[in-house]
């Protein structure tokens, strides 16, 4: 299961996500969505678990748990659209 991770403290890293949903079971990947020229952290991020039970919990467990002075919210990922082409007829 994909989750859609924000309200993330600007300092909280890749590493910090990753070890926060660990504790509910193995971690596929955790990914912190950075800006593109500064680098600087976005403040949301996804993490995927293989385990859907794990990951159902991990949700219910850490939606709205205050992380760095955030409350952090935490839902299922939505499926990403699929991009429209480019061409002009």
């Amino acid at each position: 299961m994909n989750m859609y991770v924000s309200n993330l403290s600007f300092h909280t890293g890749e590493d910090d996500l990753r070890k926060l949903f660990e504790q509910f079971g193995a971690v596929s990947s955790a990914k912190v969505i950075s800006d593109r020229e500064t680098g600087r952290s976005r403040g949301f991020g996804f993490v995927e678990m293989g385990n859907d039970d794990e990951a159902k919990e991990a949700t219910k467990a850490l939606h709205n748990k205050e992380i760095e002075g955030r409350a952090m919210s935490v839902t299922v990922a939505k499926e990403k659209p699929a991009r429209a082409d480019n061409k002009r007829w």
